[in-house]
């Protein structure tokens, strides 16, 4: 059977004009992760891109009822940070990791003037390429 997008649930305004995340959006993305439990979801979709992770496998894994899952997805999905596909029966939830590096580049546009050299990041560049987290690495060499 075909895979199709779904919204799960809303999510959370587009870019701004220019691309980037506007602050409300960003502080949604960053109370949604202000809790331990969608924390940890978050962190497991990220870990488990690109194919994501089946609901009950993802409630199982973080120790949560269905419905305590939806309830934290929902919010999760509201923030942008993650986004649900049908598969069948069943929703395949990954992390959206453009949205997470939105995140990210407005942390340290602000915090560094727009030169992350400033904040000590170009060293954390240099990793994230290495392990495909960066825009135009290879994901191949993840682990």
């Amino acid at each position: 059977m075909a895979r199709e997008t779904t919204a799960a649930v809303g999510h959370a305004s587009a870019l701004g004009p220019e691309g980037d995340i506007p602050a409300a959006l960003a502080l949604a993305a960053l109370a949604a992760l202000g809790q331990p439990t969608r924390l940890e979801i978050f962190k497991l979709l990220m870990r488990s891109q690109p194919d994501g992770l089946a609901a009950g496998a993802v409630a199982e894994r973080v120790g949560v009822a269905q419905n305590t899952l939806s309830a934290h997805i929902a919010i999760l999905a509201r923030s942008g940070l993650v986004a649900g596909t049908r598969d069948g029966r069943s929703i395949i939830y990954r992390a959206n990791v453009e949205r997470m590096r939105d995140l990210i580049e407005y942390l340290i546009d602000d915090c560094c003037d727009r030169h992350p050299e400033l904040c000590g990041f170009s060293a954390a560049d240099s990793a994230a390429e290495a392990c495909g987290c960066k825009p135009g690495g290879d994901s191949a060499k993840r682990g």
